[in-house]
């Protein structure tokens, strides 16, 4: 960032002296006002519920621009990275190290992943400690905060090569813990990882194949899995987001970053998404519901919204959205679902809301959880797994973050401020009197 040839002017109605401010440029986006200062200065904190106003960190991992639909990963448009910047690893290396490998450096990172996929054998036992009927997200988050309890060689945060270690560890063991939590929910035997896959290959490996019977890999279907998890690698500064930077920021491991990552995640208004939107449409039940349905959804006082579409951050289309369609008619084609009931129910509903003009006038466009909720379903992904879908992709943006963070000379451990409501300061009175 860089200083601002002008300068911010607090003014007070009572007559106090003014407050000069210094104001940062970004390379693209808002500007910000520095108002570390104000409250030594004036004795007053600001109030930003939801920090819809307030940058708490400077980053270049990723950027958004909400008005005109854009994602950039280290600069590059999302739709350029999905389409021609390889699989999800080679994301993965662009977002924790800046820049798109060569060939030797993608080589090289793939190799190391991949030796890092199978995890400590007695985590087989952690799993026993689960009901058969847990949700995966809750087995993920006291999973993942787990492997700090073996890896204590890769815990020093202030080493970098620890930090390294500890990224590849994660972004290399998590798809082998989710396809865990869903072979334990289902009784199956857990499948170890195989080295000669790749990475969304080898995790549909470990998902779907069985002593009994090897998968057979799929290569529209995994390429389907690796746009899914490339779309959603990483968002800015979402509540997961700035719950591992807010976490780390206490000096925590890395581990427990990312279980609190996952356990933000979790909640409805952030990772469920894809999950409430599959939800809505068994609700629906068929084509002949949409009438009834959309009229509800337009009636103010009816309590029914339309899942899987809008975006708080997208004011425009969510740029993710049109990649994850495509992925969506490919993988129907692919496995010819295209008459499946509630795939033609999704495919109507998709077609209303983008002529209505109730919903065309309110920007209410499919986003991405929409259609990614459709592809998870094909591809025989249940739905209570959705987010720790989310979770496996989410997880390099968040250790990439984390990285960040922790490299910043202005880190502090973070403290949000308040305004306090409350009874003042008040005496105990003797029980007689109460």
């Amino acid at each position: 960032m860089t200083n601002s040839e002008t300068k911010a002017t607090l003014s007070f109605s009572d007559g106090s002296p003014s407050l000069e401010m210094p104001i940062y440029k970004g390379s693209i986006g808002p500007d910000v006002i520095d108002i570390r200062k104000l409250y030594g200065s004036t004795g007053m904190f600001t109030y930003d519920p939801g920090f819809m106003s307030t940058a708490a960190c400077n980053s270049s991992i990723t950027y958004i621009d909400g008005d005109k639909g854009e994602l950039l990963y280290r600069g590059y448009p999302i739709e350029q990275l999905a389409v021609n910047g390889g699989d999800f690893l080679e994301t993965c290396y662009l977002l924790l190290n800046g820049e798109l490998p060569n060939a030797a450096e993608k080589a090289n990172f793939v190799s190391t992943v991949t030796r890092h996929t199978m995890v400590h054998e007695q985590m087989q036992f952690f799993f026993r400690g689960f009901r058969r009927d847990a949700h995966p997200m809750s087995v993920l988050v006291g999973t993942v905060g787990a492997l700090a309890s073996f890896y204590h060689d890769s815990l020093d945060i202030n080493d970098e090569h620890h930090r390294e270690v500890s990224a590849i560890r994660l972004i290399a063991k998590m798809p082998t813990l989710v396809a865990m939590a869903y072979k334990y929910s289902i009784g199956q035997p857990f499948v170890y990882p195989r080295n000669d896959l790749s990475y969304s290959a080898n995790f549909m490996h470990m998902m779907f194949s069985t002593p009994c019977e090897e998968y057979k890999v799929n290569e529209v279907l995994v390429r389907a899995l690796d746009r899914i998890l490339i779309l959603h690698a990483d968002h800015e500064q979402n509540a997961s987001t700035s719950t591992v930077r807010l976490a780390g920021s206490s000096g925590a491991n890395p581990f427990a970053c990312i279980a609190a990552g996952i356990a933000c995640l979790w909640g409805p208004a952030h990772g469920g998404a894809n999950e409430a939107a599959l939800s809505m449409l068994e609700e629906i039940g068929s084509v002949d519901n949409i009438p009834e349905f959309i009229a509800q959804v337009k009636d103010k006082n009816s309590g029914v919204k339309l899942m899987g579409f809008g975006h708080r951050v997208y004011k425009n289309y969510d740029p993710r959205a049109k990649l994850m369609r495509e992925t969506c008619y490919e993988v129907l084609n692919e496995l010819g679902l295209q008459d499946d009931p509630l795939f033609k129910l999704a495919m109507e509903l998709e077609r209303i809301a983008l002529e209505d003009e109730y919903f065309v006038s309110r920007k209410l466009y499919p986003n991405v959880d929409f259609y990614s909720g459709i592809v998870q379903r094909a591809l025989g992904i249940p739905t209570a797994l959705f987010t720790g879908i989310f979770a496996l992709a989410r997880t390099v943006g968040w250790i990439s973050q984390w990285k960040e963070m922790i490299s910043d000379p202005e880190q502090k451990i973070g403290r949000p401020r308040q305004l306090f409501v409350g009874s003042p300061r008040r005496d105990v009175p003797p029980m007689d009197k109460r």
